[in-house]
């Protein structure tokens, strides 16, 4: 054979060999990343070439899907009160997406998750019928919350403490997911650059400073170490107070309330600043911050199946920024799902069971392939007998403090009111808290609230958190224990 000839062929099956080399990496350890991709068209042809499952609350589908007209896409996911219930579901969009229970599950939704699937399904490859998920909500509740809030800028949070079922998440303002479901890119543009951020989901998703309603917390830990006997021993706190190392008096809100010495039960009553601020100190950061850890702060994985975000204890400061937490400032954060997880574990008798919002996930024939609500997951936070007497001071903040807006004919309330700073030197409008529980004094059911007020049309001297966030929270507790 000719020598250029032979060099030829050998450099022609070397290409081919190449190319087979290729196709095989491409078919067999790329493909999947590549059938995977979000950029694949085929992926969403594929998720929407039917209807999808539905996500229920109370018995009854707030999700469906409407067949498209034209495109590829035969199918869009649709909403039923889509701003009512957006914190919760999340969105289900052709182009954009899928978040929260939607995106958390997806396959089942769309009818891809193995566990949908029969033997003879496995074999032929045929997709099975789509799963559905059951959510905890009380429908009752989330209106509650929604209408309450109204056009104010803020979250709401409803946990049932002895079974840890979320019953109300609400995030204002809002959106309608069904503005998105067709991939319209003017609706996500106006969305996404909206000041406000309605797609934030601030009940789970946006830490804020938690300003007073921390001070359960400093209670707890003070109760706990045996730093005071009870909540009504009185405490060594002179009033004003100067933070450590520093020529910085901390004022009271109510100049005449008697907070000098006060007990805990008292200084819970009129939200003394100089009392908790000095007791954080006495305790030192350290066991401040053990005792949030135990209620849920710092945890980087809190998955509600929604992975919420972190809510925040810091570490290594002074005693001046030790002081400031002990109000829930400095680099204090907290969401409101945290919060009323705080005021759930001290309504259960000192014990917290793991907040959840989904209580099953079904195949398409109603067989429950995980049911949630058999969990007994809980960790006990503080004792029974500190968990009474937190009660009973959150009772007196409620019954003749600074929470009588969330009084209940019938129910004990308890609560704790808290205004957070906002902005540099406090140049901003405060943050108005409200975390409480409430139990029906006939049926003895019971609820827990955290309410966060991040912006209304009050006057700045108007913003607080009897004024603002307890009328809120009192609408969601009325609402859970009538149902």
């Amino acid at each position: 054979m000719n020598k250029t000839i032979r060099r030829a062929s050998v450099f022609t099956l070397l290409l081919v060999l190449a190319l087979l080399v290729r196709a095989t990496w491409v078919q067999f350890y790329e493909g999947q990343a590549l059938a995977d991709s979000k950029d694949n068209r085929r992926n969403a042809i594929e998720q929407y070439a039917y209807p999808l499952g539905n996500i229920i609350v109370a018995g009854n589908a707030i999700t469906g899907s409407a067949q498209t007209k034209g495109g590829d896409l035969k199918y869009k996911r649709t909403y039923t009160d889509g701003s009512l219930y957006a914190a919760v579901t999340g969105y289900s969009s052709q182009v954009f997406g899928a978040t929260q229970l939607e995106g958390i599950y997806k396959d089942l939704l769309d009818g891809t998750d193995t566990r949908l699937k029969d033997p003879l399904d496995t074999i032929t490859g045929k997709r099975a019928d789509p799963g559905d998920v059951v959510t905890t909500i009380d429908p009752a509740v989330q209106k509650a919350a929604y209408e309450a809030l109204g056009d104010k800028k803020g979250a709401a949070v409803a946990i049932d403490p002895k079974t840890g079922k979320i019953l109300g998440v609400v995030s204002t303002p809002s959106y309608d997911p069904s503005a998105l479901s067709a991939g319209d890119s003017d609706a996500w543009t106006k969305l996404t650059k909206d000041s406000e951020k309605p797609m934030t989901n601030r009940a789970m998703r946006q830490p804020l400073p938690p300003g007073s309603t921390f001070k359960l917390v400093v209670a707890a830990a003070a109760l706990e170490d045996g730093l005071y006997a009870s909540v009504d021993t009185k405490t060594d706190s002179e009033n004003p107070y100067t933070l450590p190392g520093t020529t910085r008096v901390l004022e009271n809100e109510s100049k005449s309330a008697p907070c000098e010495n006060a007990t805990i039960r008292v200084a819970l009553q009129y939200s003394c600043n100089n009392v908790f601020a000095k007791m954080a100190v006495d305790l030192g950061q350290d066991k401040l911050k053990a005792m949030a850890e135990k209620f849920g702060f710092n945890d980087k994985s809190q998955d509600v199946p929604v992975r919420a975000y972190e809510s925040v204890y810091p570490s290594d400061m002074e005693k001046s920024s030790t002081a400031l937490t002990g109000i829930g400032q400095f680099d204090v954060t907290a969401t409101p799902l945290q919060m009323a997880m705080v005021s759930a574990a001290i309504a259960n008798g000192g014990k917290l069971v793991s907040p959840h919002m989904v209580s099953q996930i079904s195949d398409a024939d109603g067989n429950v392939l995980e049911n949630y609500d058999d969990s007994t997951d809980s960790k006990e936070i503080v004792s029974s007998s500190t968990a009474e007497q937190l009660q009973s001071a959150m009772q007196t903040v409620v019954d003749e403090g600074t929470g009588t807006n969330a009084q209940i004919s019938g129910a004990t309330v308890g609560g704790k009111t808290g205004t957070a700073q906002h902005g540099e030197n406090n140049s901003k409008t405060p943050y108005a808290w409200f975390t409480s529980y409430a139990k029906d004094d006939s049926s003895g059911k019971e609820v827990a609230v955290a309410v966060l007020v991040e912006q209304s049309n009050a006057a700045r001297s108007e913003v607080s958190g009897n004024g603002l966030a307890a009328p809120v929270a009192k609408a969601m507790m009325q609402a859970a224990l009538k149902n």
